[in-house]
């Protein structure tokens, strides 16, 4: 293991990409990003269904995205900044995934912002 990331598990909240995890989560990392593309987003939006199918993924990563189990997806393995390209898709701010990872309404997590009223 890299001492750099040995221990990590020990650190709450701390999901670690390394490259097992890229290689066991190829198939969604490349589904997310190609949500880049107006092409495979507008296929993604018109038949969801069928472009999970397309990108091979497995069961657990359709319900996950199916449901936007946000922080589900990074404790699964997908990789922060494509999981970005995806919620955009799916009209999601940052500061909406950010607050549905702690299990907070968006509400909720703006009053924990040094600046609440700033969106």
């Amino acid at each position: 293991m890299n001492p750099q990331v040995k221990g990590m598990e020990e650190l709450g909240g701390t999901y670690a990409f390394d490259i097992r995890t890229s290689n066991r989560t190829l198939n969604l990392n490349r589904f997310l990003w190609k949500m880049i593309g107006q092409d495979w987003r507008d296929r993604y939006q018109a038949d969801p269904e069928a472009v999970m199918q397309e990108a091979e993924l497995n069961d657990t990563e359709k319900d996950l995205l199916r449901k936007q189990d946000w922080l589900g997806l990074v404790k699964h393995g997908a990789n922060f900044f494509v999981l970005e390209k995806f919620a955009r898709v799916v009209h999601k701010t940052n500061l909406e995934v950010y607050a549905s990872m702690r299990g907070e309404t968006f509400e909720e997590f703006m009053q924990t912002r040094r600046v609440p009223a700033s969106r």
